[in-house]
Formats: structure tokens, C-alpha cells, sequence
């Protein structure tokens, strides 16, 4: 950064007579501040932005093709964090730049705002006899209040951020437009063959007493489940297993079919005692090879032969194998259920019956889960679940009916177990088990009539569109396709009262089902005139077709409401209008405005959207609802590109949590704290660069140390356009020819070609970084860009130039012409992350410009002119000479031998051919005034060979490199000393010529020639 080397003049300063020669040096004049004051600033630009509907009129009026990035709309409840920070900044970055480069990028919001969560704040803020009191229309309405609360408050939240939107017409999918086109949805679904209704175990949360999807669960560490093995003793045999058991003795002849009690039983193993009450069979994989082994005698057990050693060990049983024979031959044994009044059979199951755990056979209960459900259906058993929607054990679970599954129905069942002489063995197990994860409890599989989409009608088409998608990271997509690949069918029903209701109708008689195209269409436009409470509110007359108003007595109405990832899943349709097939993306017709001025028509939305954005976890959630919806309806995913980011933690690595003390809160972050010492108000640009600065591919770190590193880095942009602003107070950018100060390139020195060479490679090199979503590297330029590049090198430089010469001297004017052009590039390049910052640099240039915003402007350029790679070798070989001077110049004022840097003369000798060639490149420059080797070295005087100084403060022969990266040491000597002369008072260089001078009546001093020359003009 520039160093405060020169204090900064008021605007519109130096009138008055010199009183000092600092007097009649150029300083820094600009209204823009050291700090942001972002608390302030940053409300006044976004006002301004709203004044002037810049979002509005550059999504619709921009002469580029339209880009669609399809919110994925956050849940309408609770406070914003930083999850939502990263994703709703990188979504707007994304956004700016699509419009900076003059693309129609509109931004629809959205919100989720239906399902249990929001259910369950309205009833925690009701009393119990209010809740009692509660029907179901009552509720519906408290919860539509209560979302739509949480929707403003998450706005406000948004905006702040800097985000640009349609903040005035976002989607929320209870609006009875959106839930219309869900309805659509599900219709064109049933209609295809997609929709069915059936008995199968589903994921079930006995904490919400509803029906949950795969998207819905979470598998949390720690989770331990009390498993046990158990003996079922037999009771029966196939002839054919009979006669090789009695070969060995096991059965008699005369009873070779039915072995003595106790002698004989088939070992199983589960971590779900408390479904064992259900157990309707037992499983055996019919390709794996299985043992009798002698127990003791007249005591057998039957287990998977690859098992029989580490059952040996483990349930501390002799174990000795007598017979060996496939699990084909176990079909048809019949147990007795050792808790139960019943018999069942021995049964064929499939490959998801291994050896790698139990015991080879599986306790098989058909409601209780999917394998078993199968299974079950295959040898035609029937679905027997004894358990209630509260997770409570029925009277079909004999006398552990009232247990609850969950609390103490498995130790109950163990010890039945063991009275009963059944139970081998019980231990805790440790592993992957899902949760709800809204209540953060555990869920159960139960069978109950659910409404499913049956994925296996259009599998291969959601695979084939997968593969049609570009996915970013590429693993995304191996992610979704393998959980598409094995998925099973889509269970879209929930019992829950707020949510858009399946529009199914029953017989009140035979329970057969009323659902066609007809009564479709029907509660479609009922819902799309009057919204989805009409359900709630109208009866069976009402809400039927007029072809059935007169049977209206014997249909009922459906309670089951639809899953919410169905809600969000059907946003194509709702928002982006993928049911209108064919329409191609064009303008609505224009609006006006609240003071009657037309406002240009609002940009139609892209099917499929160019880009969807979200967590990585939404493999399973909504990038796969999205997709299976879609694919379904119209055989296309509803996006082009899946880009997705990963989770905040803290600094350490952590999850962040209010126990560990380790959450950061954007709105403090943003706005400050109670303790602003401690909690300062850093403002929504510094949110924003951080999500610029991190690699999102991968988990994101956050903490307060983080911050502050960014605050600062965000200071040393903020300084850098400054400096910027501050030397172009009185430059007029337009052509000398027009009557301006602007030089032509041509015309311009050395080290002015490679500063706007550098900032042609910048904007390059930060336009590849955006187009290919990598921030972070943007993140990395920007900062070498400012600190080496700027105020390294070129600022450092500069600073003579700018303070020292004549106002309108071509030595000034020439810095300025390049100034001007940087501090507009570098605002355009900031503007998508440092969005705030960008603007109030707009705001202060010094001199008018077409644009009244930096958004105007559309996205930074170079011309060709710029480019000057032949100046990069010889450049590079000056800076590394520089870095050596500098080194020696810190070791002389570090020995108290120098001060400033000016005090010093350089002399080299035996230079090498490189760095000879690059210092005859300077040489020959037509502009000596700029290019000379003592200004860029910051020295008094530079002398190349000759006889060595007096008296050498330092010396270096080249032999070791520095730690500077352009620095590769060279083999030529370099020698430092006191500079011949006396310092000039106004420039601060030594100098032969140095004399008293009369600057004002009573103001003199001793100054140089180049000054008394500047002064005299």
C-alpha cells in the first residue's frame, strides 16, 4: 500500500499562498475514506441501486442472451447463518458478473414454506387447551402467517447482503399460483403411470408421526443399537433336508420330517429386537453355503458355513459342523416363533443376504422393512405391522402390546428372549442409522398406504439426463447417479396438515380411488383461484368435478398432504415455467411503475436453467427432486449445469454450535455487536470476500480470525483505490486533442506500458477465473494485483512523479492517464464480490463519466494496445535488482547507517547480459524523466562501472538469492553509500545543485533545480 508519506489535502483545497513547499506539492484530494463506514455507506449505495433499479433495468434491457441461476429455495424458518451466507453470495457474484458481461440475468428468490417444522412452531406457541381447540383450516392459516414472517425477515437479511433480486416477486411455494403447478406436476405424473398407492414399509418418524423421504433423514455419529442373535427352534423339514439329517442321526426315520424339540434351530441376528413380534420368516441367500452344526448333544444350530468361526468365538458356543448344504435346501424348513403363537417358513431372499455380518439368515419381517417387504411379497406373505404411528406396539404384538419401540419395547422383548431359552446372545452395536432430520430423532420403517412415484418407470430416462448435465465438481455427479441408480420408489406422501394436499378422493364403501384427469384438472384450478386451503375448506361437492357433484355423498376427501421435497421439486414448473413446454425464453410485456413510468418488461426465465446452486447434500434433496419430477413430466433435467459448495465450520475444522461457542452470526459480522471493540461492524463486503477467498469445492472455514485477515485485506483494496482516486482530482480523462489531460498510449513511458500490461493480464486472467466459478483465485489476484503489483512497485515508483512534478507536466499526466484507467478497471473487476466497495469508488471518481453506476459500465476490457509481453523479462530482471537494493537498504537502516531511502546512491558493476540488456531497454526510453534506473530503485543517483564509492555502506555480490521471487541473485557486484549532495527540502532528493530559494515572504529553503525549475513554471 502506498505509504503515508504525503498527507491528504481537503477537496477542493490550495488557494491559499504556500506557507511550506509541502504547500506546492500535488496531494491526494478525494471525499473517498480510509475506512468503509460500511454501516452507513453500504444502506446509502444499495438505496441508491433501488433509486436508480439498476437490477431491474440491466436483467431486462442488457443485449445478451438470458442466464437463469434457479434459487433453491431455503427453508422459512429461523435466523440466516453463514450457510446461507456462502450460498446466496456466491449465487449473486455469479449474477453480477452475468450482467456485468451483458447478459439478461434475472434472479427469482425462493422459499419453502410448507411442512412439519413450521407445523410445529405454531403449536409450541400455542397453550394445550388452545391446541385442543385447533382445527385443521386454523392451523394451516397460523402456519401460512408464521412463514411468511419468517420469509421478511430472512429478506431483509438477504438484502443486506448486497444481493440483487426480485426481492418484490419472489416464488414461495405457498403461493396457490406455485401450488397449482405442483399440482400440475403431479397430475402429468399420474396421468403417465407414475403415481400409485400401496402397503410398503416407508422411512416413518414416530417423533412427527409422519412418513419421511430419503432427503429427509440424517445418519449422525454415535448411534448404538442393542442387537442380539437368536435360535427359532424347528419344527418342521422338506422330505429331502430330512433324510440327509437323518443320515447323521439327527432325525429318526420314522420321523425324519419333524425333529425332537430343542433339537434343531435356525440362528438369526438383527438390531431391531422390538420387530420381532412381526417376524413372519426367516431368509436364506439360496447360492450361499450353509452348516448343521452340533451345539451340544441333541442341540443344533444352523448358520452360513463362512460364519461358523467367528460365531464360535463370538457367541462362545463349540459350534461343530456335521452337515453342509445350500441355502436352497433350507427352503421350506418351518420354525416356531419362540414369543409368538405361530409357525413360518424358511424362505428365499436375495443378494442383500451376505456373509459379512449375523449369521447368514435373516429375520425377515415384511412391514418392517423393504428387503423383508420383498422378500415377503415374493412367497406371498402377508404385511403384518404391529406398531402405531407413535411408535407404539398394537395388540397384533400379543404381550408386548403398549411398549413403545423406541424407549422399552427392545429390553422387554430381550428379556422374553431369554426366558424363553431363545436368546444366543446380546450386545451394543455401533452404526449408520437414520434420524428425522427435524426432530433429530430415530426413525423406524413401518407399512402403511402411502402415495409413491414409482422411480423404475422412468430410471434410465433421469440416468440418461444426468449424463447430459454438467456437473461441477465432476463428482457430483457419480454422487447423484448412484443414488438414482439404486433408489427405490418415491414415497410423496405425508400425514400432516400444512402442506399442498394429494387431490385424491375415496369411497367411502370399497376405499377404491378417484383420481383422473378430470378431477385433476379441476382441484388444479380450484387451488390456482383460491390456493390449497380450498381443500381444507370446501366439502366433497365443492371440491369435485361436475360430473361427479351428485355421487359427492359417497367419495371422501384425502388427508395426506405431499412431501415438501415434492414442493420444492415441482419449482421448474412454478417458477421457470418448464410446464409450458416450447416457449422459449422472451420478454412479459412491460409494467408500470408506482409513479407511472414504464418499467421495461421482466426477462422470461430458461428450461432447463442454466445453473442450479446448492449444498452438496442436495444430491439427495433437491437437485434429485428437481430431476426425477422433470424427467418424469418432460423427459429433460430442469437444469444444464449442477454447481455445488460445501459446509462452514469454524477455524478448527469444527461443526459450528451454539455449545461450542463457535457460531459466527453474519448479522453481527455485517452490523456489529453490543461489544463493537470486539464485535466490530465489518460490513457485508467482508462476508462477501470471504466467500470470494475460499475454495468452496470442499468444507469452508470461519472465525474471527479469518475475518479480521479479510478486513484487512478489504482495506488494502479500499486503500489501493484511494490512492487511486486520490491522484486524479485534477485530471480531465478525456485526449489532450479534446482539450483533456489524458496521454496517448503510444506516447506513454516504460513502466506506464507494463502497469496496464499487468492489468490487462489481471483482467484476463480474473475474467477466466469467473467464467469458471473459481472465486478463490480471483480472490489471490486481486490481492497480488494491489499490494506487488500497484503499491509494490508502481505507486512506490510513482510517487515522485505524482507529488513532485508540475500539475500539468507530461511527467504527471502520464501516471494520471494510467491511473484512470486502472482505478475504473479495477472497480469493474471488484463489482460482483465487493459489489458496495465498487460502487462508492463509482461514486467518487473526480471527473464525470457516462455510467451513474459502476454496473453500467458492464464488465472490464483491455484493448490490444495494452498488451506488452516483450516488457515482462526485461521488467522482471529491473524488480529483481530492486528486491537486491532494498534488501541492502533495510540492513543499512536497520545499522542506524541510513534513513530514508533517497539518502542513498547505488553503484553496480560487472552486470550480466540479461540485466545489461534490460537496463539498455531503459536507457533508450524517450521519457528519462520517467524511466531512469535511480527513480525505480528509489536511490538519489545510480551509477553503472566506474570507481567505487568512498565510503560503502553496503555491499553485495550477487552470489545467494533472496527469499523475493524476483530475485535470482546474479553474479554482479552491487555497492550502497551516501549519496553525493544535500537533500532538497521539497523532493527529499540528494542533490550537487541544491541552493537557498524564496518560496513566500518569510518561507524559504534550500531546494534542487528540478523544483526551483517546477516552481518557477
Amino acid at each position: 500500500m502506498p505509504g503515508p508519506i504525503i498527507p491528504v489535502a481537503a477537496p477542493g483545497a490550495v488557494t491559499a499562498p504556500p506557507v511550506s513547499y509541502k504547500d506546492t506539492l500535488n496531494l491526494l484530494q478525494t471525499p473517498f475514506g480510509m475506512r468503509a463506514n460500511a454501516r452507513t455507506r453500504e444502506p446509502e449505495l444499495q438505496a441508491f441501486w433501488a433509486e436508480q433499479r439498476l437490477y431491474e433495468r440491466l436483467s431486462s434491457s442488457n443485449p445478451g442472451l438470458v442466464f437463469t441461476l434457479h434459487d433453491g429455495p431455503p427453508y422459512a424458518n429461523g435466523a440466516l447463518h453463514v450457510g446461507h451466507a456462502l450460498n446466496k453470495i456466491l449465487k449473486d457474484i455469479i449474477n453480477k458478473y452475468a450482467l456485468l458481461k451483458g447478459r439478461r440475468a434475472r434472479f427469482v428468490p425462493g422459499w419453502d414454506c410448507h411442512g412439519l417444522p413450521i407445523e410445529l412452531k405454531v403449536l409450541q406457541g400455542m397453550g394445550s387447551e388452545e391446541r385442543r381447540g385447533l382445527t385443521p383450516i386454523e392451523l394451516r392459516r397460523r402456519a401460512h402467517a408464521y412463514a411468511l414472517e419468517q420469509v421478511a425477515g430472512q429478506k431483509a437479511g438477504f438484502r443486506r447482503w448486497g444481493i440483487w433480486a426480485d426481492w418484490d416477486q419472489p416464488y414461495l411455494t405457498l403461493q396457490k399460483h406455485y401450488e397449482a403447478a405442483q399440482i400440475g406436476v403431479f397430475g402429468q405424473m399420474v396421468l403417465a403411470g407414475h403415481i400409485y398407492r400401496g402397503l410398503k414399509p416407508v422411512h416413518w418418524s414416530p417423533s412427527s408421526r409422519t412418513a419421511l423421504a430419503e432427503a429427509e433423514l440424517e445418519y449422525p455419529d454415535g448411534h448404538t443399537s442393542p442387537s442380539v442373535y437368536v435360535a427359532f427352534p424347528v419344527v418342521e423339514l422338506p422330505a429331502g433336508l430330512g433324510a440327509r439329517l437323518t443320515a447323521i442321526g439327527l432325525t429318526s426315520a420314522e420321523a425324519a420330517t419333524t425333529p425332537a424339540a430343542g433339537a434343531l434351530a435356525v440362528a438369526i441376528w438383527t438390531t431391531t429386537p422390538w420387530t420381532l413380534p412381526a417376524n413372519l420368516a426367516v431368509s436364506v441367500n439360496g447360492a450361499l453355503d450353509y452348516a448343521v452344526c452340533r451345539v451340544e448333544p441333541g442341540r443344533h444350530l444352523i448358520v452360513a458355513t463362512a460364519l461358523v468361526e467367528s460365531l464360535r468365538e463370538s457367541l462362545a458356543l463349540p459350534l461343530e459342523p456335521l452337515l453342509s448344504l445350500k441355502g436352497a435346501e433350507l427352503e421350506g424348513v418351518v420354525y416356531r416363533h419362540p414369543l409368538m403363537e405361530r409357525s413360518s417358513p424358511v424362505v428365499i431372499g436375495g443378494d442383500y443376504i451376505t456373509t459379512e455380518a449375523g449369521t447368514g439368515l435373516v429375520h425377515t419381517a415384511p412391514g418392517h422393512g423393504v428387503d423383508d417387504f420383498n422378500t415377503g411379497r415374493k412367497a406371498g406373505l402377508p404385511v403384518l405391522c404391529p406398531v402405531d404411528e407413535g411408535g407404539t406396539l398394537t395388540a397384533e404384538a400379543g404381550p408386548f402390546a403398549g411398549l413403545n419401540v423406541l424407549k422399552d419395547a427392545n429390553p422387554a422383548i430381550i428379556a422374553a428372549l431369554e426366558g424363553a431359552g431363545a436368546l444366543l446372545k446380546q450386545e451394543s452395536y455401533a452404526h449408520r442409522y437414520p434420524y428425522d432430520w427435524r426432530t433429530k430423532k430415530p426413525t423406524i420403517f413401518r407399512a402403511t398406504e402411502q402415495w409413491f412415484a414409482s422411480v423404475e418407470g422412468f430410471r434410465a430416462e433421469a440416468l440418461d439426463a444426468i449424463a447430459a448435465v454438467d456437473w461441477l465438481p465432476a463428482s457430483g455427479r457419480n454422487r447423484i447417479e448412484a443414488m438414482v441408480r439404486e433408489r427405490g420408489d418415491w414415497c410423496i406422501s405425508r400425514q400432516r396438515t400444512w402442506g399442498v394436499p394429494i387431490p385424491v378422493f375415496y369411497h367411502r364403501e370399497t376405499g377404491e380411488v378417484l383420481l383422473d384427469a378430470a378431477t385433476l384438472d379441476h382441484i388444479q384450478a380450484l387451488i390456482a383461484a383460491h390456493g390449497s386451503d380450498v381443500w381444507w375448506e370446501k366439502e366433497e361437492a365443492e371440491l369435485l368435478p361436475p360430473a361427479h357433484a351428485a355421487e359427492a355423498h359417497l367419495w371422501r376427501k384425502g388427508t395426506d398432504t405431499m412431501d415438501v421435497w415434492f414442493d420444492s421439486g415441482s419449482s421448474w414448473a412454478a417458477v421457470l415455467g418448464g410446464l409450458q413446454t416450447g416457449e422459449t425464453a422472451e420478454a412479459t410485456e412491460a409494467s408500470e411503475t408506482a409513479d407511472g413510468s414504464q418499467e421495461p418488461p421482466a426477462t422470461r426465465l430458461n428450461y432447463p436453467a442454466d445453473l442450479y446452486l446448492e449444498g452438496s447434500d442436495q444430491h439427495r434433496g433437491w437437485f434429485q427432486s428437481s430431476l426425477l419430477t422433470s424427467v418424469a413430466v418432460n423427459g429433460c433435467a430442469p437444469y444444464k449445469r449442477v454447481l455445488t459448495h460445501g459446509f462452514t465450520l469454524d477455524e478448527k475444522g469444527r461443526k459450528m454450535s451454539k455449545s461450542l461457542g463457535n457460531v459466527v452470526d453474519p448479522a453481527v459480522l455485517v452490523e456489529g455487536g453490543k461489544n463493537e471493540k470486539q464485535e466490530p461492524a465489518y460490513g457485508a463486503d467482508v462476508l462477501r470476500l470471504w466467500v470470494s477467498s475460499v475454495d468452496y469445492s470442499a468444507d469452508v472455514p470461519l472465525g474471527p480470525g479469518i475475518v479480521k485477515q479479510l478486513a484487512d485485506v478489504s482495506r488494502k483494496v479500499r486503500n489501493t483505490a484511494r490512492y487511486l482516486l486520490g491522484n486524479l482530482h485534477d485530471f480531465d480523462p478525456r485526449p489532450r486533442a479534446e482539450g483533456g489531460d489524458a496521454v496517448p498510449l503510444a506516447e506513454l513511458p516504460l513502466l506506464d506500458r507494463w502497469m496496464l500490461h499487468r492489468t490487462a493480464a489481471l483482467i484476463e486472467a480474473v475474467s477466466t477465473d469467473f467464467d469458471n466459478f473459481a472465486f478463490y483465485r480471483f480472490f489471490q489476484a486481486l490481492q497480488n494485483f494491489c499490494v506487488v503489483d500497484l503499491s509494490n512497485v508502481y505507486f512506490d515508483i510513482a510517487k515522485d512523479r505524482l507529488y513532485v512534478s508540475a500539475a500539468g507536466s507530461f511527467r504527471r499526466r502520464s501516471c494520471q492517464t494510467v491511473l484512470q484507467l486502472v482505478v475504473e478497471r479495477l472497480a469493474g473487476l471488484i463489482a460482483p464480490v465487493l459489489c458496495h466497495m465498487a460502487e462508492d469508488i463509482w461514486q467518487n471518481l473526480p471527473y464525470p463519466v457516462a455510467e451513474a453506476s459502476v454496473f453500467e459500465r458492464g464488465w472490464p476490457t483491455a484493448p490490444a494496445a495494452w498488451s506488452a509481453p516483450e516488457l515482462l523479462a526485461p521488467m522482471e530482471r529491473i524488480l529483481a535488482l530492486r528486491a537486491r537494493v532494498n534488501r541492502q537498504l533495510e540492513s543499512c537502516r536497520s545499522a542506524g547507517a541510513l534513513g530514508a531511502s533517497l539518502e542513498a546512491q547505488v553503484q553496480l558493476s560487472g552486470v550480466d547480459a540479461a540485466l545489461a540488456e534490460a537496463l539498455e531497454l531503459l536507457e533508450s526510453s524517450a521519457h528519462p524523466e520517467v524511466d531512469n534506473l535511480a527513480d525505480w530503485l528509489l536511490v538519489s543517483a545510480v551509477q553503472l562501472e566506474g570507481a567505487a564509492p568512498a565510503v560503502v555502506l553496503a555491499e553485495d555480490h550477487g552470489d545467494t538469492p533472496s527469499d523475493d521471487s524476483n530475485d535470482t541473485g546474479g553474479g554482479f557486484r552491487l555497492r550502497l553509500a551516501h549519496a553525493d549532495g544535500e537533500k532538497c527540502e521539497r523532493c527529499w532528493h540528494y542533490t550537487t545543485d541544491v541552493e537557498e530559494h524564496t518560496l513566500a515572504p518569510g518561507v524559504s529553503g534550500r531546494i534542487c533545480g528540478r523544483c526551483r525549475q517546477i516552481l518557477a513554471d
